[in-house]
């Protein structure tokens, strides 16, 4: 999902205050990715799917990728990656599909 330059700068400056707000210093979003995850499973579940599915990435990620100063900024983007394709993966099965009893990590490898 692509947004126009305007967008883009809001999503960002939008990103940067919220992540300094909650007290996520030095975070790097790649939007195009969210968006993107946000609008698979939108079109391959239903609406209401993009943002839990965005959410719950984002929270696999960063148990995958550990807290505070024990996650560095390229652990954290390869946990991204790693939960966003196994979301990728379970858009494509639509919303019946996927293993259902398998843990994330044993989908993404």
């Amino acid at each position: 999902m692509a947004v126009n330059n305007d967008e883009a700068q809001v999503l960002d400056q939008w990103s940067n205050r919220l992540a300094q707000a909650l007290q996520i210093l030095d975070m790097k979003v790649d939007h195009e990715l969210m968006l993107e995850l946000a609008r698979k499973s939108a079109d391959n579940v239903i609406h209401a799917a993009a943002p839990v599915t965005t959410f719950l990435v984002g929270y696999a990620a960063g148990l995958d990728a550990g807290t505070g100063s024990a996650g560095t900024r390229e652990a954290s983007a390869a946990a991204v990656e790693k939960a966003a394709n196994v979301a990728f993966q379970l858009c494509e099965q639509g919303p019946d599909g996927g293993p259902a009893s398998r843990g994330w990590a044993d989908t993404a490898q």
